[in-house]
C-alpha cells in the first residue's frame, strides 16, 4: 500500500469511529516528516484513546509498522507515526490550540470520497 493510499485508509478508518474534522494534508515536498499528515479530533479523552487505538489496530491488521505511538497517557493529542503517514488525534481543545493546520497551510488537502467529517 503506497503512502497515499494507506492516508485515504487510515482517515477513513478514523471517520468509522466518529472522529470529527478530519484533515489529510499532502506534506510532500512540504515537511521531510513524512508525506501525508492527518489530523482529526475527539470530543473527550476517551474518544480521543478509541479512534487512537482503532488506527493503531487497523494498521497493525494491514501490516502497516507503528513506528511509534505517542500521547496515548492523557489522550489529549496522540501521535501515531506510521512512516509516511502520520496521524494526529487530537482532543477537541488542543486541536483549536495548536491549529497544525495553520502551521502547515501550504499543504495541499486530500479529498476522501465517503468521508462524512472531513475537514476541507
Amino acid at each position: 500500500m503506497n503512502s497515499e493510499a494507506l492516508a485515504v485508509h487510515m482517515a477513513e478508518v478514523a471517520d468509522q469511529k466518529n472522529a470529527q474534522d478530519i484533515a489529510v494534508l499532502n506534506m510532500q515536498g512540504i515537511s521531510a516528516m513524512a508525506d501525508y499528515f492527518i489530523i482529526c479530533q475527539g470530543n473527550s479523552e476517551r474518544q480521543v484513546e478509541a479512534i487512537a487505538r482503532d488506527l493503531k489496530e487497523q494498521a497493525s491488521k494491514e501490516g502497516v509498522e507503528v513506528k511509534r505511538m505517542e500521547g496515548a497517557d492523557k489522550a489529549r493529542w496522540i501521535l501515531i507515526d506510521l512512516g509516511d503517514v502520520i496521524v494526529h488525534v487530537f482532543h477537541r481543545e488542543e486541536r483549536a490550540y495548536y491549529q497544525l493546520e495553520k502551521l502547515w497551510g501550504d499543504a495541499p488537502r486530500v479529498e476522501v470520497p465517503g468521508v462524512t467529517n472531513l475537514h476541507v
